[in-house]
């Protein structure tokens, strides 16, 4: 069995980023270890989103960091958009959804501490 990708959750990647000490010791060490990691488009999407709106300051584009880190970006392909209908109303945030629903089909585990996607049926560390 090989050993599992990780998906980002975007706060995550920006704990990361930024040496946030809300960083979980064991997400610091996997990202250290340069597990095999990814992150979603829709992460990037959000940040630019705040980013434009003057709610989260960034230096450096964050897309920088990701590829100089060699993180896997994941495309948003129809399965996960229409994916999204399958799950259940227990988290509102479209970008959250999406993530949920990439790591279901592509069989990713998602480095979270958002303790609401546990609620779902997909692999969280």
């Amino acid at each position: 069995m090989s050993p599992p990708t990780y998906l980002l959750d975007t706060h995550v990647l920006l704990w990361s980023l930024n040496r946030d000490p809300r960083l979980a010791r064991h997400h610091f060490e996997i990202i250290e270890a340069k597990e095999r990691l990814t992150v979603s488009v829709a992460s990037i999407w959000e940040i630019a989103i705040k980013r434009s709106l003057g709610k989260l300051a960034m230096d450096e584009d964050p897309t920088n960091h990701i590829r100089r880190r060699a993180i896997t970006i994941l495309p948003i392909l129809e399965p996960h958009a229409t994916g999204i209908a399958a799950l259940p109303p227990h988290h509102g945030d479209p970008f959250d959804r999406m993530l949920i629903s990439q790591a279901r089909t592509e069989g990713l585990t998602i480095l979270t501490s958002d303790k609401r996607f546990a609620l779902y049926d997909v692999a969280i560390a």
